[in-house]
């Protein structure tokens, strides 16, 4: 129930030709608290709610409970969230023993690409591809509860 990840911004679309899938992704917060966040999201057709809780000092673990939901009950839920519904297109690239999640967003946050890797402990080895960028892990600018209410084409 926990989730160990790192985060980075993407500095070219290369990730392209390696990307074995992609979905749409819409989701909202029915709560943004840093200390406990509750996500609704809807992508390709299913429903799934998380409550993420705060992150330790380094940025990378936090508790997270995530389960799948009817869509039926996931539209509803979605147009209860606070304003700023993330709308964004992602990419599953496989890079040797892991798997890279790049999120291109679209909408308030078009511009802004991000790539995600889930471990198993913090200090777990991975290769990181020459489409990788600065590493933005434990920045809660770049946490998508952040990006709802300010968005990525309002920053400096």
């Amino acid at each position: 129930m926990f989730e160990i990840e790192r985060k980075f911004l993407v500095k070219s679309e290369a990730f392209l030709q390696q990307a074995t899938s992609h979905q749409l992704i819409a989701q909202g917060y029915l709560n943004s608290n840093p200390d406990r966040t509750v996500r609704i999201r809807i992508a390709s057709e299913r429903g799934i709610i998380t409550i993420k809780g705060k992150s330790n000092s380094s940025g990378t673990t936090r508790f997270e409970w995530e389960t799948e939901i009817s869509l039926i009950d996931a539209i509803p839920l979605l147009a209860l969230c606070e304003s700023g519904v993330i709308h964004k297109k992602r990419y599953t690239i496989p890079v040797g023993k892991h798997t890279y999640e790049v999120d291109v967003f679209e909408g308030e946050n078009e511009g802004l690409i991000l790539a995600e890797i889930e471990l198993k402990t913090e200090n777990e080895s991975y290769e990181k591809p020459d489409w990788l960028d600065k590493e933005v892990t434990g920045d809660d600018r770049y946490y998508n509860s952040y990006l709802s209410h300010h968005p990525y084409k309002n920053w400096d």
